[in-house]
């Protein structure tokens, strides 16, 4: 354990408004970025949630200036500067391909796939979803495969078409830990029809550090934008058990140290203590989208980042994020978007009455989702 005592009490004790300024900070939700560093940004932020990827896109709209509809499409498919896959959580995201190794050796290290209640689950043993795994990596070597070309070449590498059809599963269950063990990611769809590829092929391969090195590195990117977090914050984010998560932070060493939020402790990078003491924001309003990193980081036992009474508004069922408004960094409400012919209409729902300055800073937040759309604006928020 890391003690407090290892920095000045001054450093050790911060205000949620402090390490909500930083965050905003960190993530571009102050000052957007350039187009030209688009990627920097995914970087920066860990990889875009992808599960729509509509949210991977206004994701980056959020927080770079300027930002085309067609620039993430450009990045991902056509220069390759991001790579879409299964990632953290077994949830699809698009990870930057400068340094992909450090995210798929991190990602490798995941297990929850090979225990019997897994396996079980999904019908298979271990030794049919290790040759599985095997065989897509093989099947994908040095071609792009619609999900039904990848069954059939896997049915005839395991000469087994029962254990192939499993892969037809909706959601991509056994796909996951192909994706995760560097095997396979998506590539350019054919019409309507998904594609796969290995990455190895897709990068013209890529550097492969240590996996525990690996992991760590991506601890210390986590902290470094969404900190100060606590164990079930990084256990959240990364899909395993608190106590795991505490054990990736003590493993940090003197790079990590434990603080005080306004009584609650939490971990964060000992070089970020300076940034987070000199913290501040004011009258900052953002709308981000749906499964937005910032929310799906987010600190959800802090009411002062979210109000318990609000959080089935924001944390929906089927693991399900809603779009927010976050007011100085505080989710203070939700909001949506439509597109009916030449219009977008966008639909503002806070959750209490919002302060005066809010209603500018919401019309130019609509404004420029209308000019991302190419769209008319029809804006309906609350009176007053």
């Amino acid at each position: 354990m890391v003690s407090l005592q290892r920095t000045s009490p001054a450093a050790a004790l911060l205000s949620w408004r402090q390490v909500l300024a930083w965050r905003l900070n960190r993530q571009h939700l102050m000052e957007p970025a350039s187009r030209r560093a688009l990627v920097d940004v995914a970087e920066r932020i860990c990889g875009l949630h992808a599960q729509l990827m509509t949210s991977a896109e206004l994701t980056l709209w959020a927080r770079v200036k300027d930002l085309k509809r067609t620039d993430v499409s450009k990045a991902l498919w056509e220069r390759r500067d991001l790579v879409k896959l299964w990632a953290m959580r077994g949830t699809l995201h698009l990870l930057p391909a400068r340094g992909f190794g450090t995210w798929q050796r991190a990602l490798s290290t995941y297990d929850h796939y090979l225990r019997d209640h897994w396996l079980k689950y999904f019908d298979v043993t271990r030794a049919q979803l290790e040759k599985m795994s095997a065989a897509i990596g093989e099947a994908l070597a040095d071609r792009e495969l619609t999900r039904e070309e990848l069954i059939a070449e896997v049915a005839r590498l395991t000469r087994s078409k029962a254990q192939a059809e499993h892969l037809r599963s909706g959601w991509g269950s056994l796909l996951k830990p192909p994706s995760f063990q560097g095997r396979l990611c998506f590539a350019p769809s054919d019409g309507q029809n998904v594609r796969f590829t290995n990455p190895e092929a897709w990068l013209g391969g890529y550097e492969k550090p240590d996996r525990e090195t690996a992991r760590l590195d991506v601890v210390r990117r986590y902290l470094g934008v969404f900190g100060p977090a606590s164990n079930a914050d990084l256990a959240r984010w990364w899909g395993i058990t608190p106590p795991r998560a505490r054990r990736l932070f003590e493993a940090l060493g003197s790079d990590a140290v434990e603080v005080e939020v306004d009584g609650l402790r939490r971990w964060c990078l000992e070089s970020d203590l300076a940034g987070l003491t000199a913290a501040e924001v004011d009258k900052n309003l953002r709308l981000l989208p749906m499964f937005d990193q910032y929310v799906v980081a987010s600190s959800r036992d802090a009411e002062a980042v979210l109000a318990d009474a609000y959080k089935p508004l924001v944390f929906r069922k089927s693991a399900w994020i809603s779009a927010v408004v976050l007011v100085n960094g505080r989710i203070e409400g939700v909001w949506r978007h439509e597109i009916k012919g030449k219009r977008v209409v966008v639909t503002i729902e806070p959750f209490e009455r919002l302060p005066r300055w809010a209603g500018p800073k919401i019309t130019a937040e609509a404004n420029s989702l209308a000019r991302f759309f190419g769209k008319d604006l029809e804006l309906v928020k609350p009176s007053g």
